[in-house]
């Protein structure tokens, strides 16, 4: 889908990427991260050419971004940024069909993909629709944004940090509607943070940069129990002060499921179940489901067609039971 080999961007002599090669998947959520500095908002912006690599060659769909139209090729990539950028002159439907309005879409087909997108995000099209920007809260503000990236039904959603600037609560929420988003829409989405358990809520794969550099490409449990070198685990460390590796096997979401305490589905999980987690996540991110949510689904990591729902109640008696064993919850 996404292929970056061999990529350098350079300043001078100062060098902000460097040999960065990987491959991201059609479909896949893919999450930058890395400390300030190590290059995940120049990585990302070279994929829309809002910054042209030094070195190296960039394919989308196998075809060499430089051999793209860039107005095509920008149409094409829905790009939200961590500043709300709105326009605050327009309405919510204006600003969502900026993209479209360039593109000549028909009104109805406007109308209904307005309607469809402010529904996705639990925003009531009679309500939102006709409002002014300022009348939302910057909750509401960053899903306009979101939203908007979506309009032209683009292949790509670019976002850097887009929910850093929010309070926790709302942070939260928009992590929840985005992954629902993601499904809905089957959409490529290349996001950067540099919060380590954002990372893990989110991301299919996650690539860990450090001065420009790759330090690590996998999964989260891949990157959470096979720490490459000392500076991956130290970020995790950091990031996750209460996972601890050495001392005691950390505790996934599994084990809780292995107490028979969560209610199996009988049908495959769909688009519109959310928040939906795997079960080999650690279990402080079923943990931060739960503060939000009254239950959550969960889908097993070795299965697509097999899933849970687990309420706060289970959670509550499965600390219960270790309590009582005498055991200690490694989160």
């Amino acid at each position: 889908m996404i292929q970056f080999e061999n990529v350098f961007k350079r300043y001078g002599d100062n060098t902000v990427v460097s040999d960065f090669t990987l491959e991201i998947q059609n479909n896949e959520f893919f999450v930058l991260i890395g400390p300030s500095g190590s290059g995940k908002t120049t990585t990302l912006k070279m994929i829309n050419q809002l910054i042209q690599q030094t070195e190296g060659n960039i394919r989308i769909h196998g075809k060499d971004v430089n051999d793209y139209d860039i107005q095509d090729l920008r149409w094409n990539i829905g790009y939200v940024l961590q500043q709300i950028a709105l326009f605050p002159n327009m309405t919510v439907e204006e600003n969502i069909l900026v993209v479209p309005d360039i593109l000549n879409w028909p009104d109805e087909k406007k109308r209904d993909r307005v309607s469809k997108l402010l529904t996705t995000v639990n925003l009531d099209p009679d309500k939102y629709r006709h409002r002014a920007i300022s009348e939302l809260s910057g909750g509401e503000q960053q899903r306009i944004v979101v939203i908007r990236a979506l309009a032209a039904d683009p292949d790509i959603i670019l976002m850097d940090e887009p929910f850093s600037a929010l309070d926790p609560i709302s942070r939260h929420s928009l992590q929840d509607d985005i992954k629902h988003l993601h499904r809905k829409f089957n959409k490529t989405i290349v996001f950067v943070t540099h919060d380590m358990q954002e990372a893990i809520d989110l991301a299919d794969r996650m690539c860990l940069m450090n001065m420009g550099k790759i330090e690590q490409v996998g999964t989260p449990r891949e990157i959470l129990d096979q720490p490459v070198n000392d500076f991956v685990q130290n970020f995790i460390k950091t990031g996750l002060p209460n996972y601890n590796r050495d001392s005691q096997p950390l505790v996934t979401i599994q084990d809780l499921i292995q107490t028979h305490f969560a209610q199996e589905l009988d049908n495959e999980v769909s688009g519109d179940q959310v928040p939906s987690l795997t079960t080999d996540l650690p279990l402080s991110t079923l943990n931060e489901a739960l503060a939000r949510h009254e239950s959550v689904i969960v889908q097993s990591s070795g299965s697509p067609h097999q899933a849970y729902q687990i309420s706060r109640q289970h959670l509550i008696q499965y600390y219960a039971d270790r309590d009582k064993q005498g055991k200690e919850v490694v989160l």
